[in-house]
């Protein structure tokens, strides 16, 4: 099976085929072409990651503060998903610390598609969360921070 057949039909294969050979030092057997659309879009992939999760947590914390009306019910849940996705953006961070200037970087841009997330899932006016963000991007990560005295222990 040539290259390009491969790595069309069976992906896996592909995979395990271009690591023995790079292993094995057969650099002009490897099909450089795909590998390196491989690798970039495996950065790319990264940059979403971090990206969604960051929407995830800033909806959770505008959630926590402004829908009051769900806030007795869902604080526990909301708390909880604040901690794992912290925790998903540290282990990611920690994994590629490169990725920590992106953070700074899409912060802004994160903030206010959570803003709109919030308001659609709540069904809040969107002027009921704020038009800049309820923290800092160091406040935001922090496990321990909650906004407007809600650092209470779960």
């Amino acid at each position: 099976m040539d290259k390009k057949t491969l790595y069309e039909e069976d992906f896996y294969l592909w995979i395990r085929t271009t690591i023995n050979q790079l292993q094995a030092r057969q650099f002009e057997r490897v099909d450089l072409e795909n590998l390196l659309e491989e690798l970039a879009s495996m950065g790319r992939s990264e940059k979403r990651t971090i990206e969604n999760l960051l929407i995830q947590l800033l909806v959770h914390l505008l959630k926590l503060t402004y829908w009051t009306g769900e806030k007795a019910r869902n604080e526990g849940h909301w708390k909880g998903e604040i901690r794992n996705f912290r925790r998903q953006i540290i282990k990611e961070v920690k994994d590629s610390p490169s990725l920590k200037p992106y953070i700074l970087e899409i912060f802004d841009e994160c903030y206010l598609s959570a803003r709109k997330n919030a308001s659609d899932r709540s069904q809040l006016s969107l002027d009921t969360f704020p038009a800049i963000p309820i923290g800092s991007l160091e406040q935001i990560l922090d496990e321990d921070w909650f906004p407007a005295g809600d650092n209470l222990e779960i």
